[in-house]
């Protein structure tokens, strides 16, 4: 997945920094980031919400990297 590295990268934050963030290891955001697993849903909420993207454009589904109206995370 480009899009979480290019994300990450803009951001100036490392793999480790992000997996802390979401709750799971490098290693595993590393296999997320790579395309080698697929992201659980779950993950790809918590992502969305710390990048304040949609899971859309994380998915490379839209370009469009503003997200959506969203309800409060809870």
């Amino acid at each position: 997945m480009n899009r979480l590295k290019d994300l990450r990268e803009d951001n100036d934050l490392k793999q480790i920094d992000i997996a802390k963030k979401i709750g799971i290891s490098q290693r595993g955001y590393s296999h997320y980031e790579t395309g080698d697993n697929n992201i659980p849903i779950n993950i790809l909420i918590k992502l969305a919400y710390f990048y304040n993207t949609s899971i859309d454009y994380i998915l490379n589904i839209t370009n469009e990297k503003k997200p959506y109206k969203r309800k409060k995370q809870s």
